[in-house]
Formats: C-alpha cells, structure tokens, sequence
C-alpha cells in the first residue's frame, strides 16, 4: 500500500479526540488511505465498515443508539477500552452525524470517515460535529506522488535548479503521460493507454450514476451532463453564468446549483480574481478547472495548452489557495498562490513572457514569479511544468 502525502497532516491527529473525515472525489483512493491509516493504529479495537453495502448501512438506520453499540460489540469491539472505528462512504447514512457525536461524547470513540461528496458532507456535518471533526481532501495524485505510484525512482528539481536536456528528457516523458492521463490511481497503475481510457470512462460513469443519479436532485440530468462537456472545453477560460445559462438553456440560478454541485462533488474547482481591495479590476467571474486532467482529456480532447495549465493548476493547489489576476487591458498572470508568488504557464516561453510578468508582479507587491513552461528551453530562466 502505497502512501500519500496528505497522511502526514493526517498522522499529528490519530490520537485526537475528534473525527478524521477524508472527503474527495470517487477513485482518489480514499478507501486504500482508510486502510493505510487503519494499519498504523497499533491497537486491535478497531472495525471498518463499507456503506456501499447496505446491511452495513442497516446497522446504523436507527434512532436507537444503544441498539448500535449492541452490533458493534457483536461484531467483535469492546467499548471498555477506547474503540477506533472505520467507516466509508458515509454520505449514503443520512443521520450519521448524530450518531458520531453520541459515540464521542459516551464512549470517547475514535472515528475515521471517508466521503465522496462534500457537497452533502458539508450539510450534514458543518453543525452536527461542530468542534469534534478535521477534514482532509483527497485529491487526484499530485506529479510527485504519481512518480511513487509508478515507483520511478527520480528526486525532482526544485526552485532555482539548472534543468539541462538530459534531465529534461528524462522527467519529460513522464509528466506527458501524467498531463494526458491524469492522477487517478487506478489509471496511473494501468500498463497501456488503452486500459487508461477505459478506466477512465468507468471512473466518469460511476460518477454520474452514484454522484449525480443518487446523491443529486436535479430535473434534467441531460443537462448537467452537457454542462460537463462544455466545462471541460472552457478549462483555463473564465465562467460566463449568463451566457452559459442561455447555451443551456436555463436560468442562471439553475445554472449556479449545478456548477456548485459539480465543484462539491469535486469534479470541477473554480479560482478567484486576485484583488487588493484598492482595485476595480475583473473580479466576479471565476476560472473553472477539472479535477482530472485525465478526466478532461477524455471527455474534449483538449489541446497541450489547456491541459498543461489544468496540470499546473493542480500542482500549484496542493501549496495553497489559488487565483489569477487580470487587468481590464487583457493582461494577466495565470496563477497567483497564497497571494505571494505569481505564475505565468507557456507551452513554449520567451524572454518577453518573463519581463512582463516580473513588473506586473512587482506592481502588485508578489515575492516572487516565474514563467512555467513545458518545452524546454535553454535560452530563458524558467520553471518546468514538473517543478511546480
């Protein structure tokens, strides 16, 4: 079982009073990390329980709490000593979060929650396990850990490095198949392109038929579907509610409950403008990115331009929060992370790109910036995509 980097912040809390939810799209291996995690607990009172299986489901659709623990305790954990108990895909037991806090606060029960849809988490949780809960998103791989995943032994350059060709050439290939086919760990641990695709058609129908089939709420579900299609053709472009609603062919505030549905259930993340509060620059609408590059790609084909930005997007997400920032002229910089270090992504980058980014960047007092690139160039200072 191999680990992933979010089991570090995980790890400061395993001896915690509260609840570890883990939350995060289907496939992103939060069950593998559930039982990753379940390994470390050295004590043998513990249990895991899957609620895709509805007699497990059974076992907690009952306002009789006590009736609860009597099953539990059947099942081999003692309440004499303190339990750990394991529990995924919680969202499909509407009333857990009362239950959880009955437990916590009679049995000092140490709890591990795994959910794939936030959009209903977040509901059920925000007030019933208020102070007795920590939450952890589990996203696609990042490049790094996609280099673990297929046990390729590289320690990636990092800030100021000097990338040569032969280093490029190496890691290149790598991040290529990483941009086409994304971070999923199913499919990065596919042999062929071909098995990808088919992985990954099968993590998009298991998607919509448990996320959006089950889990939503929606009139027309041919709607949302087209809505996915020509999301995944506007990566990188900014989220147009009035025009998109009319291309739908609803109004913008159907239009809005589903794009929030698409981004609670991790499919989709949007970006903010960067503002100072001094400027009156584009500031409402926001930029929409996949989840997946892999998932993207196989929905629209999208071109490398596209699809590296999404990929740096990702990467860059896993430092902190993300906008981008745009002049009424047009100019821009992609990416600004922690509202301290400005990124611009090229597929090919000139000395133009970088000059233009360090004075927009000192105009807006940023620490640092750097022009991300994809192709190689020796010519110019600047980041590659599999350094971010």
């Amino acid at each position: 079982m191999k680990p992933r980097n979010i089991f570090q912040e995980i790890e400061k809390y395993l001896g915690s009073p509260e609840a570890i939810i883990i939350t995060g799209m289907r496939r992103t291996g939060k069950t593998t990390l559930l039982r990753f995690i379940s390994e470390k607990i050295a004590s043998k009172n513990k249990i895991i329980l899957d609620f895709e299986n509805p007699i497990n489901r059974k076992y907690f659709e009952t306002d009789n709490y006590e009736s609860i623990k009597t099953a539990l305790e059947i099942m081999g954990l003692s309440f004499k000593n303190r339990p750990f108990i394991f529990l995924d895909e919680i969202q499909f037991v509407k009333q857990l979060p009362s239950v959880i806090k009955y437990f916590i606060d009679h049995y000092q029960v140490k709890f591990f929650l795994t959910g794939s849809a936030s959009y209903y988490l977040r509901n059920l949780f925000t007030e019933s396990l208020a102070g007795r809960k920590y939450i952890f998103e589990l996203f696609p791989l990042s490049f790094k850990e996609f280099l673990v995943f297929k046990e390729i032994d590289i320690r990636l350059p990092e800030g100021d490095a000097v990338i040569t060709k032969p280093i490029y050439d190496l890691i290149a290939p790598l991040y290529d198949e990483y941009m086409l086919f994304g971070g999923f760990p199913g499919v990065v641990l596919k042999d062929n392109a071909e098995e990808k695709a088919r992985a990954l058609d099968d993590i998009f129908s298991s998607y919509f038929q448990l996320e959006v089939l089950q889990l939503g709420d929606f009139r027309r579900n041919d709607t949302i579907r087209d809505l996915i299609l020509l999301l995944a053709q506007r990566i990188g472009s900014k989220l147009d509610m009035t025009k998109l609603s009319k291309e739908l062919g609803v109004s913008r505030a159907t239009l809005a409950g589903y794009v929030s549905f698409l981004e609670g259930t991790y499919f989709i993340r949007t970006i903010r403008p960067f503002s100072q509060g001094k400027d009156t620059e584009i500031r409402k609408m926001p930029k929409v990115y996949f989840c997946d590059t892999g998932m993207a790609n196989q929905l629209a084909r999208l071109d490398t331009g596209a699809l590296f930005e999404n990929t740096v997007f990702l990467n860059l997400s896993f430092r902190g929060e993300v906008a981008y920032y745009q002049k009424k002229s047009g100019v821009e910089i992609d990416f600004i992370v922690e509202r301290k270090q400005g990124y611009e992504v090229k597929v090919s980058s000139q000395v133009f790109d970088i000059r233009r980014l360090k004075g927009l960047s000192e105009e807006l007092g940023l620490e640092r910036s750097g022009v991300v690139s994809k192709n190689f160039n020796p010519s110019t200072p600047v980041t590659y995509g599999f350094m971010v």
